[in-house]
């Protein structure tokens, strides 16, 4: 695991976090590829292939990548972004992790800590920045293939240092990736019903992933939510 990233976490995280035993990459493993844009997705198939991929399957919605995995059923890695079009990655990620899918890297552009530590709870064994050079990238697969957990270097700091600055006792650091997701178009003056159809979610799911959040934060008005989030980095 990366420096700094055993401490970042703490060990209710760390306790989350899957592990594998040590070793080299399994021989031809199959893998499959989840992002919705076309280049970004075909470049990390091509690596995965040169990397020794036998068989890579890719998957631009969440949607897709379901019924890839229904289809073939857990294989050796699954690469995939947060961001995705009909629906959150986060979900899938959790999905894949209880249907037996054991290496798990999520490729992503968003650098804040909560969606870092979000992701690693969720499953992952390994986060990786879009904006990474090929060289991190290729490493970081790697080390998950090896069986290892991996963060981008400035993932890492970003981390340690989002979660020590945080407010501890205002409840942001206890709310899930849905929950950050969802206040942040809170934050965006969108309603609940624009906020379901953004994340595929009906409007009373909204609401009561909103309740939550309110018992969470201590307070059920929009507008405190949302600046208590600023104030912890979580909303930009």
């Amino acid at each position: 695991m990366t420096a700094g990233l055993h401490s970042a976490l703490g060990s209710s995280a760390l306790s989350a976090i899957p592990t594998q035993g040590g070793g080299a990459p399994p021989p031809g493993f199959t893998a499959m590829v989840v992002d919705d844009h076309p280049l970004i997705r075909e470049s990390m198939a091509a690596r995965l292939r040169l990397m020794g991929a036998t068989e890579v399957a890719e998957a631009a919605t969440a949607g897709e990548a379901r019924a890839r995995a229904n289809a073939s059923g857990p294989r050796e890695l699954c690469i995939l972004d947060l961001g995705l079009p009909d629906g959150s990655g986060l979900e899938l990620l959790a999905e894949l992790r209880s249907a037996g899918w054991q290496r798990l890297v999520v490729l992503s552009a968003a650098d804040d800590p909560y969606s870092v530590r979000a992701a690693f709870v969720a499953g992952a064994q390994g986060y990786l920045l879009k904006s990474a050079s090929p060289l991190v990238v290729a490493d970081g697969v790697r080390r998950v293939l090896e069986g290892g957990v991996y963060a981008d270097p400035s993932v890492a700091s970003l981390l340690a240092a989002g979660l020590r600055g945080g407010p501890v006792d205002s409840g942001v650091s206890d709310l899930s990736g849905r929950e950050v997701e969802v206040l942040r178009l809170v934050a965006d003056g969108q309603s609940n019903k624009m906020i379901g159809e953004q994340l595929g979610l009906s409007a009373l799911t909204v609401k009561s992933h909103l309740a939550r959040i309110a018992r969470k934060l201590g307070t059920g008005d929009r507008a405190e939510m949302v600046a208590m989030a600023m104030r912890a980095g979580v909303v930009r």
